[in-house]
């Protein structure tokens, strides 16, 4: 169960960011003279309360957000949020949030690169592969493909941590790129250094060439049809342990529910997965690994 303490703590933590968020956003922003002018009303209900609730909402182990908000919210956490709106009104008020949610979670909730990183890129499934001329929702959007457990139709979603199951860096796309396609991004790959660790799905030649320029050392267990080539213990150990990252995808399906087919739009469909990414960076227990190493003459490191 989440605490009182931790609820204080990612409403003060993303209220602050939404007061330099307003800042910065009115002192860049260019007005239109031909335009009519709007009121700027405030909603009762502040942009910092409605982003904490979605992020407690993933934190709980309530599966429908509407139930969550209506009889959880509403009726024992009034001391919280005194000013709640109605539910239809609250899903109104979500879309609002979602472009502020992603800068935080760009700025704040990301973990910092260590040197060792793992990557692996996770099905996000939308409904079932059989009904996706069904779904109207994500008609043009979503793709199907196939994965180790079969076909899905929906999106990717791609991800790098660090050894103390920190989220690096993640990259949302359809369902039929290729696991390659993230790294030969170098927006993407622009905050890590040192070793990455991935599945027998980011082999390449070119690849691996154009992360070493970058210095990056892409590690990966070879296909039974080439040519074996002698890796360092190190490597061996760390490639074993690529399993951290199995175990991040895990916590992000199962705890912060990133992955449901209740969605209504596309707006929901991200508004769901940047809050669960956000409520996972609140986590104070995550996957780690802790590995000794071992040096010749000089005992335990």
């Amino acid at each position: 169960m989440i605490s009182d303490f931790k609820i204080i703590e990612i409403f003060c933590n993303l209220d602050d960011f939404m007061k330099e968020f307003d800042a910065v956003l009115t002192k860049n922003s260019i007005s239109d003279i031909s335009l009519p002018k709007k009121r700027n009303r405030k909603f009762k209900m502040s942009k910092s309360e409605v982003m904490t609730i979605m992020v407690i909402f993933h934190l709980k182990s309530h599966r429908n957000l509407k139930h969550f908000y209506l009889y959880y919210v509403s009726k024992h956490m009034n001391d919280f949020f005194p000013d709640l709106v109605s539910y239809n009104r609250f899903v109104e008020l979500q879309k609002s949030v979602i472009q502020p949610l992603a800068v935080y979670l760009k700025l704040f909730g990301l973990g910092k690169c260590s040197g060792i990183s793992f990557i692996d890129s996770t099905a996000l499934k939308v409904c079932h592969y059989k009904r996706e001329k069904q779904n109207k929702v994500f008609q043009g959007i979503a793709e199907k493909s196939y994965g180790t457990l079969g076909w899905f139709y929906g999106f990717k979603l791609h991800l790098v941590s660090n050894d103390k199951g920190q989220i690096v860096d993640f990259l949302i796309t359809k369902a039929n790129v290729d696991d390659r396609y993230p790294l030969k991004n170098k927006n993407f790959h622009d905050k890590i250094f040192g070793k990455i660790y991935g599945d027998k799905g980011c082999l390449g030649k070119d690849l691996f060439d154009k992360l070493f320029v970058d210095g990056i050392h892409l590690v990966t267990k070879l296909r039974k049809n080439m040519k074996k080539k002698a890796l360092d213990f190190m490597d061996k150990v760390y490639l074993r342990k690529r399993a951290i990252i199995e175990s991040v995808n895990d916590v992000l399906k199962n705890t912060c529910q990133i992955e449901h087919s209740r969605h209504r739009s596309f707006d929901n469909f991200l508004g769901n997965l940047i809050a669960g990414l956000t409520a996972y960076s609140f986590l104070d227990k995550k996957p780690g690994i802790k590995i000794q190493r071992f040096l010749p003459n000089m005992g335990v490191s």
